[in-house]
């Protein structure tokens, strides 16, 4: 019965979409958005009926939310006098306290278990996909704004997508963490730096702004989501516990001297900045864990699905609100900005994986290498767009790279699923031979191993 409820919405769907393109064709805008939008919602409700499909619904509902923006902006740019864009930031804090609620200091043992693949990964994702989006945003001579978010997507670390991918890909998810969050601690000095070289040819371009926009709108956000993980969870000893403590303090001060620096304010503002940060950032967190763990006897389930949805749901608001404020531009250059964004993401892809392949790295790293390099932070680039005051020109193209990195992501993690990797058949046939009594294990003529 479920089973039969799907194909029927899938059927209605694609009524819907013919429906749209006759009226497409026959110039009635308003008919076709509405077409649009409802066979979009119909296709990512009926998809979930389908253990294949079902990873691409929360894509699908991205498109339909792009696709009313695209048709109805008005609605998504301003309610009243209040700016809808105002709300990215918070959003992007909120997704990023989530990620870091997921984390500890032991996601970072990475580096000294798999140095290897932690710096090929770093490097790569680094050098690779800030190069190709220079390279994109020259030879197809978009204008200087546009082609400036193309290269800031480029340079911003890969997000929470590219772990997922890792996992759906059976590849190795403890060096895809370990790589994502190294990539993500080093962008308040690597992004900055990449842009003002790179993206500074195209539009002015502030370092130590963007770096502190980065602190607040990443680094704080993960690191209050770190001391609330602390304290939930109450696994760490008290020794380990005063070194992470002081650490995040410090990262504290750093960023305040940031401020400083940026703002070129005297040391009382400094101060009461200082102390604003640490209410938020420090002990907040600290109260809510603690009030938390208190009400949920340890059981963290619940928590977690209710920063996922937020994640999901913020970073759908994202998209929208820079859709919309970048519409009239959209029409103008969208179709070659959305090839572009695929060759971009593609490009990253292929060369993670060559690399990796050509350094000797076994096949589940590759493919880890391969999502951490083509997938970025698409939040954070529309972030850095929107404190820029350049949400309809700087912040198009991570507004189409995000959507579209998930669709490829998800095909290519797919496949790949399909594909077992040759060291894990090679295990399984290891794991099947017989053991002798002391538990050993046989080869095929009886002898131990």
């Amino acid at each position: 019965m479920k089973k039969n409820f799907h194909n029927y919405i899938l059927i209605l769907s694609a009524i819907l979409f013919i429906s749209a393109l006759i009226a497409a064709l026959r110039s009635n805008i308003t008919l076709t958005g509405i077409f649009l939008i409802a066979g979009f919602i119909g296709l990512a409700t009926g998809v979930r009926g389908y253990q294949k499909l079902k990873g691409f619904s929360y894509t699908l509902w991205i498109f339909t939310a792009v696709t009313a923006s695209m048709f109805y902006p008005q609605y998504f740019i301003s309610i009243g006098n209040f700016q809808l864009k105002s709300l990215i930031v918070p959003l992007l804090q909120i997704i990023m306290f989530g990620m870091g609620s997921q984390m500890s200091f032991a996601d970072f043992a990475g580096v000294i278990k798999m140095p290897k693949g932690v710096i090929v990964g770093v490097v790569s994702h680094y050098i690779i996909m800030p190069m190709v989006g220079f390279s994109i945003a020259k030879i197809f001579s978009f204008p200087p704004e546009i082609a400036a978010g193309i290269i800031l997507i480029g340079t911003v670390p890969s997000g929470l997508a590219s772990n997922v991918m890792s996992f759906l890909a059976k590849a190795n998810l403890a060096l895809a963490v370990t790589v994502g969050a190294i990539s993500t601690m080093l962008s308040p000095f690597v992004t900055p730096t990449l842009m003002k070289w790179l993206g500074g040819q195209f539009i002015e371009v502030d370092f130590w702004s963007m770096m502190l926009d980065i602190l607040n709108m990443i680094i704080l956000p993960i690191v209050a989501g770190f001391i609330f993980n602390l304290f939930v969870k109450k696994g760490a000893g008290m020794k380990s516990k005063i070194i992470q403590l002081i650490s995040y303090t410090l990262i504290i001060i750093l960023t305040t001297l940031v401020y400083l620096k940026v703002k070129n304010v005297g040391f009382t503002e400094f101060l009461i900045q200082f102390v604003k940060s640490m209410g938020w950032f420090f002990f907040l967190p600290m109260i809510g864990a603690t009030i938390i763990s208190r009400y949920t006897k340890g059981d963290n389930k619940f928590m977690e699905k209710a920063l996922s949805m937020v994640s999901m749901v913020g970073i759908a608001a994202i998209v929208t609100v820079i859709t919309a404020s970048g519409r009239d531009n959209l029409l103008t250059v969208g179709g070659l900005l959305i090839i572009t964004s695929l060759l971009h993401n593609l490009t990253g892809y292929t060369l993670g994986y060559s690399l990796s392949w050509l350094v000797g790295m076994p096949e589940r790293d590759r493919r880890t290498i391969a999502f951490e390099v083509g997938m970025q932070n698409g939040g954070l680039a529309s972030g850095l767009a929107i404190q820029m005051g350049k949400a309809a020109t700087v912040g198009l193209a991570p507004a189409i790279f995000g959507p579209l990195m998930n669709v490829t992501g998800s095909v290519l993690a797919n496949w790949w699923r399909g594909k077992p990797i040759k060291e894990d058949e090679s295990q399984k046939i290891q794991d099947r031979r017989p053991k002798s009594e002391d538990g050993s294990q046989k080869t095929e003529d009886g002898s131990k191993l």
